[in-house]
């Protein structure tokens, strides 16, 4: 395994991300011959086949399993050599990969529109993830430098910093007749269908504790691993639902999704940027950790303050 490359690794990683050579090469911006030519000589280098390939069907063989750990392993600890070659450069430059619950991909992007206004140098590499449990995994293999998330883990020996409010609130669709009702209590919703995300979400858990803490059941009519085919659920008249209200500014903002003023809402929880304290951070992941804490804050409640009733808004402060 002497002639095994890093170039090598990186295609394999993204092969097994898609399991397909095609997607990969998309990702890659190689033709899938390079994609295919690639894996080959990973697999002449270590003298067993990595994937089993059937017509477009790709899945990896049980040394392709154990491989795909190792090869992990090594980017990212080459990876941990480039941040602190960095760091003795002091140059803000390079990849910058980010880590984020599906949720924060409605504000992120906008805040490195901003980031790189001020550092052009610097490349990113977004990875959303379905829910929470999915970017612990990519914390813990150190596939990425940051990750924005609601609930800090425990699971990890990590850095979380919060630096905005998130608040999580009540949505029905246009004419529901909660939205004639002044404040309902929690109870008022038992009778109604409840569109929620899937378990792992921490959306989902937020919700199920608020019920909980009321011992309320909510009567759940559909689980969905997607906040945008809740809104359209929603928007279709199926159900209510519990959302972060960073994912409502068109919905809310048009008409076409109300949100509810049941009492003790928006419920607060906070947004983290979050790292391994095992992991050294670049130059630019530094820099990039400090625009959030700085400016994060104020963007997001700029975003929230028109989205509520104006008795709301001060629970964002």
């Amino acid at each position: 395994m002497k002639n095994v490359t890093f170039r090598q690794l990186r295609v394999f990683l993204e092969v097994t991300r898609h399991l397909s050579f095609v997607r990969a090469a998309e990702a890659l911006h190689l033709t899938p011959p390079a994609v295919t030519m690639q894996v080959k000589e990973l697999e002449a280098a270590v003298g067993l086949p990595l994937f089993d390939r059937q017509g477009r069907k790709v899945t990896l063989t049980t040394a392709g399993e154990y491989f795909h750990v190792y090869a992990r392993r090594l980017l990212a600890t080459m990876k941990d050599a480039e941040d602190a070659m960095a760091r003795f450069r002091r140059v803000e430059a390079g990849v910058l990969s980010i880590g984020l619950v599906s949720t924060a991909k409605y504000f992120v992007p906008r805040l490195l529109a901003r980031f790189r206004e001020e550092h052009p140098g610097v490349e990113f590499k977004l990875q959303v993830t379905g829910n929470r449990e999915q970017l612990l995994t990519l914390l813990h293999a150190k596939e990425v430098d940051l990750a924005v998330m609601g609930r800090p883990p425990k699971e990890l020996a990590t850095r979380a910093e919060p630096f905005a409010a998130h608040p999580l609130v009540f949505v029905a669709p246009p004419g529901h007749p909660l939205l004639a009702e002044d404040h309902p209590p929690l109870s008022a919703l038992e009778p109604y269908p409840f569109l929620v995300r899937e378990p792992g979400s921490g959306t989902r858990k937020a919700m199920e504790d608020l019920f909980r803490e009321h011992q309320v059941t909510p009567r759940i009519a559909m689980e969905m691993s997607s906040n945008e085919t809740i809104k359209q659920a929603v928007m279709a008249g199926m159900g209510l639902s519990f959302l972060s209200l960073h994912t409502l500014g068109l919905e809310v903002g048009s008409g076409m999704i109300r949100v509810l003023e049941v009492e003790g809402t928006p419920v607060m929880r906070t947004w983290n940027v979050v790292h391994l304290l095992s992991k050294l951070l670049s130059p630019a992941a530094e820099a990039f950790r400090y625009f959030v804490l700085e400016e994060g804050e104020a963007y997001l409640r700029a975003h929230d303050a028109p989205l509520l009733p104006d008795r709301r808004r001060a629970d964002l402060s």
